[in-house]
C-alpha cells in the first residue's frame, strides 16, 4: 500500500485503532495527554488567581483593618447577658455589613433569628457542588469592669500592630475577614464556579441560636469555614456539647424529726413517715457521676483532641421543697425543711467521633444503674431532660485529608513558611450546627487576646494572613469559572 504511513497502516490493520507497544490506543494516549494538560492548565489558573487576590490584599492592607474598627465601634453585646442604652446594636452591625456586601455584588437578605436580632445571609451565585459558607458571629460578651480596660472598649484603637476593643478578636475581625474575601475576589477579577455565601449570625455567645436558625432555614453548602480566632491553627474537629438536667426526688419532712429519718426507730403505730433527703441522694449521685466521668475520659480519645476532653461538669445545682413550673424547687431558703427535690444542670462534653444519640443512651443507662442501688430511687428514678434551654451542639469531625482542610493548611504553609498546627477545638462554636446538618466544616482565624475578658485585641498581621488563607481556600474549594 504505497503512500501510507506506518501508523496509518497499523490503524487499518487494527480496525481503525492505532495501538502502541504497551497496548494503549493512540486515541487513549492523546486523551490522557489532553486531560493532563488541562489539569496543568487548571492548576496554573488556580495559582494565578490566588496570586492575583493576594496581590490585591497586599495593595490594600487597611481594608480589613478599617472594617474591623468600624464593627468594634458598633457595640453589639448579646442582650441575654446585658442590656443597656446603645450597647445592643446587632441590627446596626448587620445593616453596615449588608451595605458592604451589596457593594461587592452579593445578594443579601436578613432574617430574624430571635426577636429584634437578625441574621444576615449573602450569596454570590454559583454551583452547589462546590458551594462554600464563610461564617462569623456578630454578638459579643459584655465589657465587664470598665475600670480594668486601658482603652475605650468600643474605640477600635490601633497601636503596635493590634486593634483593640470588645469583639476585636471574638469575632468581628473574623467577620470582616469573610467580607474582605468577597471584596478582594471581585477586585482581582476572580470569578468562582461554586456559590460563595457569607453568614453573619447572632447569639453564638449564648448557645448558637443564630446559626441554628440559619441551618433550620436551609442556608447550607458543601463546605464551611468559620473564622473564629484559632491563632492560625486549622481546626477540623470539635467535640459535641449537651446541657442536660437531672432532677432527683426524695420525700419532704420537718428537719426537727431528722432523727426519725436516719436513726433506727421502733416501727410502732403512729410513727411519722421518715423523710428522704434529696440533697443527700444527689451527693451520692455526684460521687458516682465523677467515677463515670473519669471512666469516659479514660476510655475515649480522639487524635486531634487533648486527653480527657469528654467531661461532665456539674455547673448548677438547686435543692429545696416542691417543684415550680420553671422546673426548679419552690422553696430554697428554709433549711428547717427536708428537701424533696434537687435539680442538677450538667455541661456534658463528648468527642468529635461520638454520636449524640449514643452519648445520651450511655448516660441514661448510668442514671438507671444508679437508681437500682437504692430501693426508694428504684421506684422514684431521677428524671433526665436533654437540650436544656434548647442548647445542643453536634460534634464536628471533618477529615484532616478533606480538600477544604488541606487548602487552608497549604495556604497557611506558603505564607508562614511552615505548616500550621492541625488540631481539635476544646470548646464549641457555630461550626457544630453546620456540621450537624451535613456541612463539611473547619475553623480557621486570627490571633489575639482578652476575649471574654479585659483589654481584648486582635493581632493585625494574623488577621491579614487569615484573609489571604481563607481567600485561597475559597478559590481552591469553589473552583474557577
Amino acid at each position: 500500500m504505497p503512500g501510507l504511513s506506518q501508523d496509518r497502516l497499523q490503524s487499518l490493520m487494527t480496525g481503525g485503532r492505532a495501538v502502541d507497544c504497551a497496548g494503549k490506543s493512540t486515541i487513549t494516549i492523546i486523551s490522557e495527554r489532553r486531560n493532563a494538560n488541562k489539569e496543568i492548565e487548571g492548576e496554573q489558573r488556580m495559582k494565578d488567581a490566588i496570586e492575583a487576590v493576594w496581590a490585591a490584599i497586599d495593595a490594600d492592607p487597611d481594608y480589613v483593618t478599617e472594617m474591623t474598627r468600624d464593627l468594634v465601634r458598633i457595640p453589639s453585646v448579646n442582650p441575654k447577658f446585658e442590656t443597656g442604652d446603645g450597647i445592643n446594636r446587632e441590627a446596626d452591625v448587620q445593616n453596615y455589613l449588608e451595605a458592604r456586601l451589596r457593594e461587592e455584588g452579593l445578594q443579601t437578605s436578613q432574617h430574624e433569628a430571635l426577636p429584634g436580632r437578625p441574621n444576615l445571609i449573602a450569596d454570590q451565585p454559583g454551583s452547589e457542588d462546590r458551594s462554600l459558607i464563610l461564617c462569623g458571629h456578630i454578638d459579643t460578651v459584655p465589657v465587664g469592669n470598665l475600670g480594668n480596660w486601658h482603652r475605650d472598649p468600643f474605640g477600635g484603637e490601633v497601636s503596635d500592630g493590634r486593634l483593640h476593643g470588645r469583639g476585636a478578636v471574638d469575632m468581628k475581625s473574623g467577620v470582616a475577614a469573610c467580607v474582605a474575601v468577597a471584596h478582594f475576589l471581585r477586585k482581582a477579577g476572580v470569578k468562582l464556579d461554586g456559590r460563595l455565601s457569607i453568614h453573619a449570625v447572632v447569639d453564638e455567645e449564648a448557645g448558637g441560636f443564630g446559626a441554628m436558625e440559619a441551618v433550620r432555614r436551609g442556608f447550607l453548602a458543601r463546605g464551611a469555614i468559620i473564622t473564629e480566632p484559632t491563632w492560625n491553627k486549622v481546626i477540623p474537629a470539635e467535640g459535641g456539647l449537651e446541657w442536660v438536667r437531672v432532677t432527683i426526688t426524695g420525700r419532704s419532712g420537718h428537719a426537727g424529726f431528722r432523727y426519725n429519718d436516719i436513726f433506727p426507730q421502733p416501727d410502732v403505730t403512729g410513727r411519722l413517715q421518715p423523710a428522704i433527703n434529696a440533697i443527700e441522694l444527689a451527693n451520692r449521685f455526684l460521687n458516682l457521676l465523677r467515677d463515670f466521668e473519669q471512666s469516659r475520659c479514660r476510655n475515649n480519645a480522639h487524635p486531634l483532641c487533648p486527653p480527657g476532653l469528654a467531661t461532665i461538669n456539674p455547673g448548677v445545682i438547686h435543692g429545696g421543697v416542691g417543684l415550680g413550673e420553671d422546673g426548679l424547687p419552690l422553696i430554697r431558703t428554709n433549711p428547717a425543711m427536708t428537701p424533696d427535690k434537687v435539680v442538677i444542670d450538667l455541661d456534658y462534653k463528648f468527642l468529635p467521633h461520638e454520636k449524640s444519640a449514643d452519648v445520651r443512651a450511655e448516660f441514661e443507662a448510668f442514671v438507671k444503674a444508679f437508681a437500682e442501688t437504692d430501693p426508694w430511687l428504684r421506684s422514684h428514678p431521677p428524671e433526665v431532660k436533654w437540650e436544656l434551654g434548647g442548647l445542643h451542639f453536634p460534634p464536628m469531625d471533618t477529615s484532616v485529608d478533606h480538600p477544604l482542610v488541606q487548602a487552608l493548611v497549604q495556604g497557611h504553609a506558603v505564607l508562614a513558611s511552615e505548616p500550621p498546627v492541625v488540631t481539635g477545638f476544646d470548646a464549641v462554636t457555630d461550626a457544630a450546627h453546620y456540621a450537624g446538618a451535613g456541612v463539611d466544616a473547619v475553623i480557621y482565624g486570627p490571633s489575639g487576646d482578652g476575649f471574654h475578658g479585659d483589654n481584648e485585641y486582635v493581632d493585625l498581621a494574623s488577621l491579614h494572613r487569615t484573609v489571604k488563607v481563607v481567600a485561597a481556600a475559597a478559590i481552591t474549594h469553589c473552583g474557577l469559572k
